[in-house]
């Protein structure tokens, strides 16, 4: 039993302190190399703006607008490392993920599954998912209206098989990638907090591809956990269909209104915790090799 108590003690430390270093790195200073970063993505999406300016002028014109304003905010922060000042987390944090946002935007229709004559292996096939196709979502990033941030990222991975023809063209598991198109928090005026999600990015097989898609429904997480219970695949895409649809297992509290925006109605903030499951709408043909 004392053996048992000093096990159980010294794992209760190593998790202290665990949280402790999380804690310190999420409050740590801005470095040199954390800038360096930032101006490799920068290149990244000016050689990309430039590459785009051929097929589609006016997006490279966008692009260049908004890492106009982007480049100010690194060279700020470039400047205040050298001089010895401090650059929080929280801010460099924020830029990286508008950033990250603009590398997306910035590679246009590029991204999409090229026609499928041009692929000179015979095997290759392309799958057309077409728009107004929904699919099942669990969010692995925890999103609130009163912290949010507008461009801030976000993570969540799709629940069931997705088939076409008989052919799994989405599997389960897959990550979907999207940003906060806005954020409003909860005040005394406006008392209920709202945010708008945005999916632009998908990690299938072959790559990345771009993704247009918006938040359609929010489902309880929990309520998903207990009807992953029940069965797999389709079976579980059944029933969490069947739940969305007739309005049970809602996430209480909140509301999807038009353009995937969130809204809260019992006058707080938005609150979707990591595990949520949201039913997304594909919002532009997705073509997938």
């Amino acid at each position: 039993m004392r053996r048992l108590r000093m096990t159980l003690l010294g794992l209760l430390t190593v998790g202290v302190l665990v949280a402790a270093a999380g804690t310190a790195w999420a409050q740590a200073a801005v470095t040199a190399a954390d800038v360096e970063r930032l101006d490799a993505v920068t290149a990244a999406i000016e050689k990309q703006a430039a590459a785009l300016k051929a097929s589609d002028p006016t997006l490279a014109a966008d692009v260049e607008k908004s890492l106009t304003g982007l480049k100010e905010e690194v060279i700020f922060m470039r400047v205040m490392v050298r001089r010895g000042g401090t650059v929080s987390r929280a801010d460099y944090n924020g830029v990286r993920d508008r950033l990250e946002t603009l590398r997306v935007k910035s590679r246009g229709q590029k991204v999409s599954a090229q026609p499928f004559l041009d692929d000179p292996a015979p095997s290759g096939r392309v799958w057309v998912v077409p728009v107004g196709t929904e699919i099942d979502v669990r969010l692995q990033t925890a999103l609130n209206s009163a912290t949010a941030k507008v461009e801030q990222r976000f993570e969540a991975t799709s629940l069931v098989d997705l088939k076409l023809g008989g052919d799994v063209v989405i599997a389960a598991g897959t990550v979907v990638r999207g940003f906060v198109g806005s954020v409003r928090p909860a005040g005394r005026v406006e008392r209920r907090g709202s945010l708008t999600l945005s999916f632009d990015e998908i990690l299938l097989r072959e790559g990345p591809a771009r993704l247009r898609a918006s938040v359609t429904q929010a489902l309880d997480g929990k309520m998903g956990d207990d009807m992953s219970r029940i069965g797999t695949g389709a079976v579980v895409g059944a029933i969490l269909g069947g739940l969305l649809g007739g309005g049970k297992g809602l996430l209480v509290g909140v509301l999807v209104g038009a353009g995937g925006t969130i809204a809260a109605t019992d006058g707080t903030d938005v609150d979707l915790p990591a595990g949520t499951i949201l039913r997304v709408r594909i919002d532009s043909p997705l073509e997938i090799r």
